[in-house]
């Protein structure tokens, strides 16, 4: 079965908005990594319409830092899964998901793989309440954001996770990784 990881960068306040944050190389690389184990990202409309404005190829030369550029190459080769009743068709190496929700994520977890990737704020809202997501990770930014969306506004009930992992980074954000409690 392949597991369901979530992922999200974070202030110290809450805001979960990429605007929020001010990501640096370093935490990009980790970003690349993570979206390299997975087989496939699970997207939200809004999601994957910010991600395919910022990293479908080609990008302007000099649009971004060198660094930057194994991100892009990573997150373009995914196949994506999008989750949306608004959208009529997406490409990108995407495939349009309508329907039951648990059913299609229950169904894609127990292919064969790697795992599977989302990000995002509603989408993840949705598969936390339907018990779906494996592993939660949050890169807690050392930044007071005064603004935006925060994660889980709403949930319905308390989800208790336990700590597997946490890494630091120079500067001074903190990536931590938990799973849920059984």
């Amino acid at each position: 079965m392949r597991p369901l990881r979530y992922s999200i960068n974070v202030t110290l306040d809450g805001c979960c908005s990429h605007l929020g944050i001010d990501p640096d190389e370093e935490l990009h690389r980790h970003a690349t990594e993570s979206i390299a184990q997975a087989d496939a990202l699970i997207f939200g409309r809004v999601l994957y319409q910010m991600m395919e404005e910022a990293w479908r190829p080609p990008a302007q030369p000099g649009a971004r830092p060198e660094w930057m550029e194994p991100f892009g190459r990573t997150i373009d080769a995914k196949k994506k899964y999008v989750v949306s009743s608004t959208l009529d068709r997406v490409d990108w190496n995407a495939e349009l998901v309508r329907g039951d929700l648990a059913e299609t994520v229950r169904r894609l977890k127990q292919e064969p793989g790697k795992g599977l990737f989302v990000g995002g704020v509603q989408l993840p809202m949705a598969l936390a309440e339907l018990g779906l997501i494996d592993e939660y990770e949050f890169v807690v930014h050392p930044r007071l954001a005064g603004h935006g969306p925060t994660l889980f506004a709403g949930l319905s009930k308390p989800i208790d996770l336990k700590l597997v992992s946490r890494l630091k980074y120079a500067s001074g954000a903190v990536a931590m990784r938990y799973e849920p409690r059984k």
